[in-house]
């Protein structure tokens, strides 16, 4: 029989053994993707420019679609434009929930604690630049999304990049649209299971053990992160195995509940302290503009809050366009307008409200985060940045962010086992062999990642991350005109009243596809 210590130091060595392999790993990937472009002092990487680039220029050729088009994605939301008839797995408000739940996470939490470390209050700004540019992106990627999906014969769909990719890179030939779209497979498989997963138990295991005495609590022992891992990840299984519509089911009804928690409790801390949200929005644009002591000085600040805001609404990456594909609609770009309000919800307001409410606490831990990354020792854990923050506020709010990010995490765990199985059916097949092997692969991924430091969490999913958007944004540039003339026939029929008649496509329409 063994005694409590060896079975402690038994799993102490699976903790220090999976870290070991993770480590060199997580150093030549994030080597090998963020191909660094040097102006002067400062290097950045290209595919921060490149997502960025992308934002302005699909602004620009949409017409500011991402202000115009709210109206029209709200009456779409609201089915005014639907019917029960129509092809597809789920409404357009479970296609929308589903796809936040992805992206309204730890991003928003952890995500900008992290971000306030890395680039000071000054990263705010470019967060919610990249918001708005990230609408128009994801309005793009989520109409090819659906406007190329297949419709199999037992009525699930798969959509999204794994279906338009093929199309917009096929004047290269057959072979090289194969071979590029079987990059971007890979690169969400892996941002999946890393960004999409590990990033989200790692960060609710933090707060978690936060919150329950910390390195000397409960949840403090060698083994712990390992057995929390494996309640948590089964507590996923629960959910995942029911596929699209029970993860629609699912979602529909936590993402609006945290999100209403979670954003209640940002405007108590934010009301609270009403007297100086002006010098903390002051803070924001003098950080923005004129840093201090951040490496890089403005372009380093920019290059923090672009990279943050793409970890945390995923705009660009295409993956929010496979849960949009699933959508009960005939005509795509419909769904498209709905996608407008993913980056608005996760970016503009949630992370700005999350950046606000830690500026104005500041907590003794945000300046050691700063301290911390300045030393060379690595990212803090952003979520510890916010919790410390609104526990300035309210000492018993920590236990309230304990649950929120327990939730936050869940949704978007359950929401990137889909994605991450439709880019495993797309490299493997389909088939209930194969679905079972991905599955039983995410969730040791899940454990894994209660056991690995931040550092090595964020650092492969962020090298993870951009491999995706490089591929899969190179593809909608050559789908563009596509775009543009399903919204022209959408926003002219709607002006006409045609959407009125549902269940007829135009010739045109039916041509194309």
């Amino acid at each position: 029989m063994t005694t409590v210590t060896e079975e402690v130091g038994w799993l102490a060595s699976i903790d220090a053994a999976i870290n070991a392999v993770f480590e060199p790993v997580t150093e030549v990937f994030s080597t090998i993707v963020f191909f660094p472009i040097t102006i002067g002092d400062v290097s950045f990487p290209f595919v921060v420019l490149w997502l960025i680039a992308a934002g302005v220029i699909f602004t620009v050729y949409f017409g500011f679609i991402q202000f115009r088009g709210l109206k029209v994605g709200y009456e779409v939301v609201r089915g005014r434009y639907s019917s029960k008839d129509d092809p597809g797995e789920v409404p357009h408000f479970q296609a929308l929930t589903s796809a936040l739940s992805g992206t309204v996470g730890l991003g928003n939490i952890a995500g900008v604690g992290a971000a306030m470390a890395l680039g000071g209050p000054g990263a705010t700004f470019w967060m919610v630049l990249a918001g708005l540019l990230g609408m128009a992106t994801k309005f793009a990627e989520c109409t090819l999304g659906v406007k190329y999906r297949e419709v199999h014969e037992d009525g699930s769909v798969s959509g999204g990049p794994f279906r338009y990719l093929p199309i917009a890179f096929s004047k290269f030939g057959s072979i090289p649209a194969k071979i590029l779209t079987g990059i971007f497979a890979v690169a969400i498989l892996i941002f999946g299971v890393a960004g999409g997963n590990m990033f989200q138990a790692n960060q609710t295991f933090a707060q978690v053990q936060n919150v329950t005495g910390g390195a000397d609590g409960l949840l403090g022992s060698p083994g712990a992160a390992l057995i929390f891992g494996l309640v948590l990840a089964g507590l996923v299984a629960v959910v995942i195995l029911g596929g699209i519509k029970s993860i629609g089911a699912t979602t529909s009804r936590l993402v609006p509940a945290m999100g209403l928690v979670y954003v209640v409790s940002c405007l108590l801390v934010i009301l609270v302290n009403l007297g100086q949200v002006p010098a903390a929005i002051a803070s924001i644009f003098a950080g923005a503009f004129n840093p201090q002591g951040i490496a890089g000085g403005i372009l380093g600040v920019m290059i923090v809050g672009f990279t943050r805001a793409a970890f945390s609404n995923e705009a660009g990456l295409g993956s929010a366009a496979i849960a949009h594909s699933a959508v009960k609609t005939r005509r795509p770009v419909s769904e498209g307008f709905v996608a407008l309000f993913e980056p608005l919800v996760d970016t503009v307001l949630i992370c700005t409200m999350t950046a606000l409410a830690i500026i104005i606490a500041g907590a003794p831990s945000l300046q050691a985060g700063i301290d911390q990354v300045q030393a060379g020792e690595g990212t803090p854990d952003g979520v510890i940045l916010t919790s410390d923050a609104f526990a300035t506020v309210f000492p018993w709010f920590p236990v309230v962010l304990a649950i929120a990010v327990s939730l936050f995490a869940y949704s978007t765990l359950i929401t990137w086992s889909y994605y991450g199985l439709k880019s495993w059916q797309y490299l493997f097949g389909r088939g209930k062999t194969t679905e079972i092997i991905y599955k039983v692969i995410f969730l040791f991924f899940t454990v894994a990642g209660t056991v690995l430091t931040f550092s090595q969490v964020i650092g492969f999913a962020d090298a993870a991350l951009f491999v995706c958007g490089f591929v899969n944004l190179l593809g909608v540039y050559f789908l563009l005109p596509v775009i543009k003339r399903e919204m022209r026939a959408y926003l002219a029929d709607r002006k006409s009243g045609k959407l009125a008649i549902l269940g007829i496509e135009t010739d045109e329409l039916q041509a194309e596809k």
